[in-house]
């Protein structure tokens, strides 16, 4: 019996299993490696502080999903590859396999100078309740929100989300009546915050901060961050709370293996999914760095596009045949406001923007869709 080992319960390494079991032989054996067994849907974070979310929505438990789909969960945190990747090591064991797909996704920069007194709505849910306490507990003052990327990786970004909470605070403050007392400003060290987006994007978002009255401070490289605001290399400005999306990074394990890594600590892959120079071992989802367009997005929606290239790339292994599918590029999102939103699609050809009070409704409709896979 064939042993296809996964690392990772988000989005790349649950897309994955589930191709697996679905498309692969009924004998394969799928063993997934997570500290816990469950899915935190992480694009749901932003409707936390406005109280459109609670914990319990967000966080899926597994166990009736791996039992469905005869999937066995190790509980164990990965430490290591050995031997080409037929070896996963973890905190308690080892586990051998005859194919590995990693998708662990990624860790957060936090060198900048007082980054303890910021909060990062794509951090988690701690992150999340924590700012929304702090707005709840706010009667006036200015809320600062941000995000800065990788300067070794250019697709080591996430603005999305920031631009999301962004604005469906402002939408959510005007409904409460309070949006008259607390400002918000929005920060970033590029010129044209979004650009993954396309052209026509960033125009939009800077004229949309505009209309609702949200200040700009672009194009100045961060300095540091203090109990009283934000202090970047031309100016500073006061915050009662900072919100900031630091870049991202490869994950700490990887540092330790002979995977072979970006410059920003990513798994070096191919576009059919496969680990440079590993074959049998692929990769999914945030941790991996691919060949593609410098805009090419870290997203739950290319995770599951890289995922399930993977799984079929992996089956074709196991048959002793060279995989040779490519994932798609594609972007797609929906920059939510609460009340309305602007749908974003890009592929290497085409770049489409469209705004409608319809999109917040179908961004609820495709988060129940997709988790009711796993629930």
């Amino acid at each position: 019996m064939k042993r296809v080992v996964i690392v990772g319960s988000g989005f790349g390494g649950l897309a994955a299993a589930r191709a697996l079991r679905e498309k692969g032989p009924k004998e394969l054996e799928i063993l997934l490696v997570s500290p816990r067994p469950e899915l935190l849907y992480y694009p749901g974070l932003i409707w936390i502080p406005t109280g459109l979310r609670s914990p319990s929505d967000l966080r899926i438990p597994l166990e009736n999903f791996f039992r469905t789909h005869r999937i066995r969960h190790i509980p164990e945190t990965v430490t290591g590859v050995e031997e080409k990747g037929r070896v996963l090591v973890t905190d308690k064991g080892r586990h051998e396999n005859d194919a590995l797909l990693i998708a662990t996704g990624s860790a957060s920069l936090k060198k900048l100078p007082g980054i303890e007194h910021s909060r990062s709505i794509c951090q988690g849910i701690e992150d999340a309740l924590a700012i929304r306490e702090r707005i709840e507990s706010l009667d006036s003052g200015t809320i600062a929100l941000g995000f800065a990327g990788h300067p070794q990786e250019p697709s080591a970004v996430r603005g999305g989300p920031v631009f999301e909470l962004l604005f469906g605070l402002d939408t959510w403050l005007r409904k409460t009546g309070r949006r008259s007392k607390i400002a918000l400003t929005f920060f970033s060290p590029a010129a044209e915050p979004g650009n993954r987006l396309g052209p026509k994007a960033v125009k939009n978002l800077l004229a949309e901060m505009a209309r609702r009255n949200i200040p700009t401070h672009l194009g100045s490289k961060l300095k540091s961050f203090s109990p009283e605001g934000v202090a970047t290399e031309a100016e500073q400005f006061p915050a009662d709370l900072i919100i900031f999306t630091p870049g991202l990074r490869g994950p700490d394990w990887l540092s330790g293996t002979s995977l072979p890594l970006s410059p920003g600590g990513f798994i070096r892959a191919e576009r059919t999914c496969q680990v440079e120079g590993w074959p049998g071992t692929f990769v999914a989802g945030d941790c991996g760095a691919y060949p593609g367009p410098d805009w090419m997005p870290k997203q739950g929606h290319s995770a599951d596009l890289q995922a399930e290239t993977a799984a079929h790339n992996i089956q074709a292994f196991l048959e002793g045949r060279q995989g040779t599918r490519e994932f798609r590029v594609e972007l797609v999102c929906v920059v939510d406001s609460i009340d309305s939103g602007t749908l974003v699609y890009r592929t290497p050809t085409r770049n489409l923007l469209l705004k409608s009070s319809l999109f917040h409704t179908a961004k609820s409709f495709f988060e129940r869709r997709y988790l009711s896979r796993y629930r």
